[in-house]
């Protein structure tokens, strides 16, 4: 077998040792309500990791996605209980809730795409600033506390997480319409070619034609929109934020597609690798967790190692090598 497949088939193989350990740690890890719980909970990053590939593949970075997801899960709920009145519980008020949690996330990802491309920050510095705004805010409009969604509210939004169809939740299912359609997007159209053309040299790009400043703005906008997506189907699971809210969700995020093999200086992203990265974070917590052999506190370390080993192992790869 080639370098190249074996670089391609890497993370699966993880994540079939992960399998593999799991089951002999406990019995039952592979069973139907652990697999469920597993999926379902892994849906929320699955989703903000699948819009992390197309800004990583472009030479970006997003740091404030768990702040930001915290932001919109707080200014929907304060939406939803203030339409309450007029609206009354039922279908109209998710609808608008989903609307309010889809706008802001595209208006805070097109304001980090437009500090990164208009104002000429470094993605870091700009995401890095906003982590800080929207976390404080959500902080601020809680008190320090927690907003609560109506119970009322919350019991009619509740089957958006804990019901589906065929026995599989909605989580779920939207995290694997996520993950195709990143896929398609990222291999068969024009912005996902331009995606990795202008991380791989964006002078090139330019040179080519491409409007890579649009471009760049979009990768953040498609990402804010998809952590707005993610908040609509977490806000069911709680119906609250918290200035605590979505934490370490952004090192996630990033060490899935890390872990998936999309270059982390950018050139080329492999959507399919993410959701391989996503499923394998989520195994080693579920496995930490059922077998009892870390604190649970250790978690983001761990996730943290996970980070720094993918990127010495990337650096001994070549751009070219497979998708």
């Amino acid at each position: 077998m080639s370098k190249i497949s074996f670089s391609a088939l890497g993370p699966i193989l993880a994540l079939l040792l992960l399998i593999v350990l799991g089951a002999y740690l406990n019995s039952n890890f592979l069973s139907g309500g652990n697999i469920t719980n597993v999926l379902a909970r892994s849906a929320f990053i699955g989703i903000i990791a699948v819009g992390m590939t197309f800004v990583i593949a472009s030479g970006g970075i997003d740091l404030s996605v768990g702040s930001m997801a915290a932001f919109i899960a707080g200014m929907m709920i304060l939406a939803m209980n203030q339409l309450i009145p007029s609206l009354g519980i039922g279908v109209p008020l998710v609808l608008v809730g989903m609307a309010v949690a889809l706008l802001i996330g595209l208006t805070a990802g097109l304001l980090n795409g437009l500090l990164v491309t208009k104002a000429g920050i470094e993605p870091f510095i700009v995401t890095l600033g906003t982590m800080g705004i929207f976390r404080s805010l959500v902080t601020w409009m809680s008190d320090g506390g927690t907003i609560s969604l109506d119970f009322e509210a919350r019991q009619f939004y509740r089957p958006v997480y804990f019901e589906g169809v065929f026995g599989i939740v909605w989580p779920i299912i939207v995290f694997a319409v996520v993950a195709v359609l990143g896929q398609i997007i990222m291999r068969n159209t024009r912005f996902g070619r331009y995606t990795e053309a202008i991380g791989s040299n964006d002078k090139v790009a330019r040179y080519s034609a491409v409007k890579v400043e649009r471009m760049v703005t979009l990768t953040y906008v498609f990402l804010g929109l998809l952590v707005g997506l993610a908040v609509i189907i977490y806000v069911p699971r709680l119906g609250s934020a918290s200035g605590s809210t979505g934490q370490l969700w952004e090192l996630e995020a990033i060490a899935a597609v890390i872990i998936g093999g999309t270059a982390m200086k950018g050139g080329y992203g492999r959507v399919w690798g993410t959701v391989v990265g996503v499923l394998i974070l989520s195994l080693i917590d579920n496995i930490l967790n059922l077998a009892d052999l870390v604190s649970p506190y250790l978690n983001g370390a761990i996730q943290g190692v996970i980070i720094v080993l993918a990127v010495v192992l990337q650096r001994r790869k070549s751009p070219a090598e497979g998708r």
